[in-house]
């Protein structure tokens, strides 16, 4: 068996691996790498291998940084079968096509851009002038996607046996198990995903494994802990409250369209509710967030008590702030006219592409407002930059004076901190043989790699970026 990690090695964003064994070819998310302007250099480069040889794909979650680049795969020959839960399925039919509209806007401005250089005699910077994939393929992918249930085994091919569970990340977020059988040995691998914080509103815990030959763990906050949910309740509660009711300005949330929009809203609900926090007009500014708050409400089933409670007090209207949902351009650029008292909600969650660019060029100028991130950013993004104490950005051209207050509230966030991976790990009945330390900067994911040798005595390492690793390793195949 061979694992190839072409993906969120070393990294948070772009994950992807690829198995081959038992007679089969498959990838583990096909993701897009996000971060910058070398990030979209990155995603157009051929795959490291023929698309057309892939079997089938296994696919944690919705995010993009997980499935943004399975347009591509199709588009370059991949027939196979996409497997997914079914509300993961129902969420790529929402971000794929909105995915592949920004790459087809993206190239055709670059196109435009090029013309202006060349018809100038001038040297225009390198960026892909073509789209990475295109609504059209976008939709042909989809076509290739397969919805299982948590838990359910399925067999894609003869040999392999796979289930999914419960990551407690976002909506439908799941952990990846796979069974291989080969020459009459059967090795297990737990794919983690992104795994959720536990005891955290909303969503469920994520579910215990117990065994794995093979462990791929996610380390996003690896070297941290996150502050306790009442901690940040209160940190939220005095932002909103002094930008919006003391400093007579407005908060701008840049949030992940698909799970931060959706966990931001219910706890301003419930703390207005509960008369913690005075009541502010709320604006989602993300028609694709809005799509994904639909199909969240479809899929109750998947949370938590105090989620399906909060389903009820929405449906009565009872004590909530002021909800609206923008569709249009025009509803959108007339939010930068709200000068007070507004908490503006808008994708990307790192700011890279989005309405949130604008709201960052009217809102980052002004000294009453705040920028409050509930996620993760990664380096080379505008939203990293910003949290790393930018004193301007450049945004459409300009360059933007940074007055505002920005603040990052990482007890938001969807990732679990390192106690809770070291919890989650700690479950396991016997160390893993291997355990692989990928979905997270260096630091991170070399001091969680530590972490697990040191207190659990697992052998953990964190692979290089494209490593390949066999097993059994070859001095143990050797031996037998």
């Amino acid at each position: 068996m061979k694992l190839s990690f072409l993906g969120a090695a070393r990294e948070v964003t772009g994950s992807c691996c690829l198995v081959e064994a038992a007679h089969a070819r498959f990838l583990v998310d096909c993701g897009m790498v996000q971060g910058g302007r070398a990030a979209a250099a990155r995603n157009h480069e051929p795959f490291a291998f023929d698309a057309a040889a892939i079997d089938f794909v296994l696919l944690s979650h919705a995010h993009i940084d997980h499935s943004g680049l399975l347009p591509k795969l199709t588009r370059a020959g991949f027939k196979g079968p996409i497997y997914a839960t079914p509300a993961t399925v129902d969420l790529l039919g929402v971000m794929l096509p909105d995915s592949a509209h920004i790459q087809e806007s993206d190239a055709r401005r670059e196109a435009e851009r090029a013309a202006g250089y060349k018809e100038h005699k001038e040297r225009r910077p390198s960026r892909p002038t073509v789209p990475l994939y295109t609504v059209g393929d976008a939709h042909e992918c989809l076509r290739q996607a397969r919805g299982v249930e948590y838990d359910s085994e399925f067999a894609p091919r003869v040999g392999v046996r796979c289930r999914f569970r419960d990551a407690g990340h976002i909506l439908s977020s799941a952990i990846v198990e796979v069974a291989l059988s080969e020459y009459g040995r059967l090795t297990t691998l737990v794919f983690s995903g992104d795994l959720g914080h536990p005891v955290r509103p909303i969503l469920r815990d994520p579910s215990v494994v117990r065994k794995a030959d093979i462990l791929v763990i996610e380390s996003t906050y690896g070297d941290r802990l996150h502050r306790s949910l009442a901690a940040t309740e209160d940190e939220m509660i005095d932002i909103v409250d002094k930008t919006l009711f003391e400093r007579g300005g407005d908060v701008v949330v840049p949030a992940f369209a698909v799970g931060r929009t959706q966990e931001i809203l219910y706890h301003l609900h419930r703390l207005t509710r509960e008369g913690r926090l005075r009541r502010p007009k709320v604006f989602v500014d993300s028609p694709m967030a809005a799509q994904a708050t639909r199909i969240t409400r479809e899929h109750l089933e998947l949370f938590d008590e105090q989620a399906r409670q909060l389903a009820g007090w929405h449906a009565q209207g009872e004590g909530l702030p002021y909800l609206h949902f923008t569709s249009s351009a025009e509803e959108s650029k007339a939010l930068n006219r709200i000068r007070s008292g507004a908490v503006i909600v808008s994708a990307s969650g790192m700011c890279d592409a989005g309405r949130i660019r604008h709201h960052l060029r009217h809102n980052l100028p002004r000294r009453e407002c705040s920028v409050l991130f509930a996620g993760f950013q990664a380096q080379g993004t505008l939203g990293r930059r910003l949290v790393d104490g930018a004193t301007s950005v450049r945004l459409f051209g300009e360059e933007v004076a940074v007055r505002a207050a920005i603040h990052s509230v990482d007890g938001l966030s969807a990732h679990a901190d390192q106690a809770a991976l070291l919890g989650w790990a700690s479950a396991f009945e016997q160390p893993p043989a291997r355990t692989f330390v990928v979905h997270g900067e260096p630091p991170a994911a070399q001091t969680l790699a530590e972490a697990l040798q040191q207190r659990l005595g697992w052998h953990a390492s964190v692979p290089e970026p494209g490593q390949t690793v066999h097993w059994p390793e070859p001095a143990a195949a050797a031996a037998r």
